[in-house]
């Protein structure tokens, strides 16, 4: 069975920095792109980071600079690192793999909850 399990989040001030996990079980992400979502209250799930299998990054604007995705293929593990971090950044982050059948099937982890809050 597909688990994606998300970590890292919490509470912290304007400026300050987080690192998200994604530790995945019935995916192998070797091989494939990797992303993190993103989704605050009353909005849509929105793209945030993505890593390609050859390491290619990408980014939304409203991050870029900011926050830096990695992957460890051995651990089957993706990274997010949050610096800088704005009250906008505020929502419950999810990764998955775009293109998995578990992507396609709608499947999701239970995401991490990030706050920025003075």
């Amino acid at each position: 069975q597909v688990q994606l399990v998300e970590s890292g989040g919490g509470l912290v001030q304007p400026g300050g920095s987080l690192r998200l996990s994604c530790a995945a079980s019935g995916i192998i992400f070797s091989g494939k792109t990797v992303a993190w979502y993103r989704q605050a209250p009353g909005k849509q799930r929105d793209l945030v980071a993505s890593i390609t299998a050859g390491g290619v990054t990408n980014y939304a604007d409203s991050v870029k600079g900011r926050f830096t995705i990695s992957r460890d293929n051995a651990k089957n593990t993706v990274f997010l690192q949050m610096n800088s971090l704005k009250p906008e950044d505020t929502a419950v982050y999810y990764c998955n793999s775009p293109g998995s059948w578990a992507f396609i099937s709608g499947y999701w982890g239970q995401g991490t909850q990030v706050t920025v809050s003075a």
